[in-house]
Parts: structure tokens; C-alpha cells; sequence
């Protein structure tokens, strides 16, 4: 297995437009974060989790050759927006792009990219086909298996995702037992790690850790990482031995 963030930033990237803070002023590459997305390869099947305003910029950058399907926590634009670059695919693999979503998520893209699904298309726009992921139940893609993981967004119900021993959870502040129960003694992690203060709807560093403590994954990877959370090499000093602070660009192999 092969995994590169594509993005760790928060909905806003960083630098924040218009922010004079340390961290956006920084010039350490590693505090340059797009918008949160991940890319896996795994039996020589390319997987794409989620499609931020970014994702051009991030497929350009990465060379990303192929992707066979995309997988979607859940409908916020900073998850959603890029769909429409999967064109670029469409026309050099001659395919059309499958989208692995819950029902309310699908509607909610045939809403916000309604070109693409309607009965008569314009030429050149996005070749989508849909399928709904269900709680509770895997489904494959080209043959590997993938696990959605329940999780809390605030009060809004999104997925994570799991894939063999490793798992990506974003946008994330509260996971059942149950589903803790799933991601016991992983390879990797991925975790939201949004910033130090308390927030409404994303772990903080401290929750982050107190998770990882209590999963006990081999390593750990903290992303959706805000401006507040301080510089990449003033935070990577406070984190335990198996935790790391993801960048835009970082590789990892498992």
C-alpha cells in the first residue's frame, strides 16, 4: 500500500487570505496546506478520498496516472468542489468515474453538479456513476475491500474509511465504541488534528492524541490541520513517538 496526503489543511488551506499569523507567514513548505484529501493505492487499484476545491492543483502536483474510484466522507465544499477536474480522467482512461458515497451525499453532488447527471449533457462535461455505501456494510472496489466507519461531524453523520490495516478519518469529533472497536491496533491512522482550542465539530490535537493512545495504531497521522494549530516544526516536537504531522505531498508506504 502507497498513501499520499494530497491535502491537510482545513477548509480555508493555508495561508489564510488576508492572515499576517506566523503560520501563514511561514516558509517552511510543510505549513502550505490545501484542502484535505487523500490518495491510496492498494493492489494496484489508485483510490481518491474526497475532491476539495484543490484537487487540480493536487493531481497536477502528485501526477496522480489513474484513479479507479472516489470515495466521499461527506458533502462540505471543501470535500466536494474539484469533482468536476475528474474530466481529465474520464477522457484518458475512457471511463466513467465511480463515486462511493452515502445516499445523502449523492444527492446532494446531483444537486451541486447538476450538469453532469442531467438526461441530456452538454458535451465534455463529467461522466459520473453513482453508488451508495450503507453503514455497517463493505463494499469492493476492483477487488479490495473497503469499510466504512461511522463517524460525528457535529451532529452531522459522515463516513471514514477503512482499508485493510489502515484507516483515514477526517472531519471527525466523536467515534462510537462500536466503531472503535474496528480501528483496534491499525498500521496507520489518519486523524483530524484541527487545532489546540476546543471545537464544535473537529478533535482538537489533545483529543487526536487521547484517540491514537486508546486505538493504539502501529503510527499515527495528524491532517485537516488549521492555521491555529501552530507551525509544522513547533508541533511535531510535543507529539509521541509513533505521531506525525501530515503535509501536503507527504508519502507513506505500509
Amino acid at each position: 500500500m502507497k498513501g499520499v496526503f494530497l491535502g491537510t489543511g482545513t477548509s480555508q488551506g493555508i495561508p489564510v487570505i488576508l492572515c499576517k499569523c506566523p503560520v501563514c507567514r511561514s516558509i517552511d513548505f510543510r505549513d502550505k496546506r490545501t484542502r484535505t484529501s487523500f490518495y491510496i493505492e492498494v493492489n494496484g487499484v489508485h483510490l481518491v478520498i474526497d475532491t476539495g476545491p484543490d484537487f487540480r492543483q493536487q493531481m497536477l502536483r502528485e501526477r496522480v496516472p489513474k484513479i479507479d474510484a472516489i470515495l466521499f466522507t461527506h458533502e462540505h465544499k471543501d470535500h466536494v468542489a474539484g469533482l468536476d477536474d475528474v474530466r481529465a480522467f474520464n477522457f484518458a482512461h475512457k471511463m466513467d468515474m465511480p463515486l462511493y458515497a452515502e445516499k445523502r451525499v449523492l444527492k446532494q453532488l446531483e444537486t451541486e453538479f447538476f450538469y453532469a447527471f442531467a438526461k441530456i449533457k452538454y458535451p465534455g462535461t463529467p461522466q459520473l456513476v453513482q453508488h451508495e455505501v450503507q453503514e455497517n456494510e463493505p463494499f469492493e472496489v476492483n477487488g479490495v475491500e473497503i469499510e466504512p466507519i461511522r463517524l460525528m461531524h457535529h451532529k452531522l453523520p459522515i463516513f471514514g474509511y477503512k482499508i485493510k490495516e489502515f484507516a483515514y478519518l477526517t472531519d471527525v469529533n466523536y467515534i462510537s465504541k462500536e466503531e472503535k472497536q474496528k480501528l483496534k491496533n491499525l498500521d496507520i491512522l489518519i486523524i483530524t488534528s484541527l487545532r489546540k482550542e476546543k471545537h464544535l465539530s473537529h478533535f482538537t490535537l489533545a483529543e487526536a492524541l487521547e484517540v491514537i493512545a486508546e486505538l493504539k495504531p502501529k503510527k499515527a497521522y495528524l491532517t485537516h490541520i488549521s492555521h491555529l494549530l501552530g507551525t509544522h516544526r513547533e508541533v511535531e516536537k510535543e507529539l509521541p513517538e509513533n505521531v506525525f504531522l501530515a503535509y501536503d505531498g507527504l508519502e507513506i508506504k505500509n
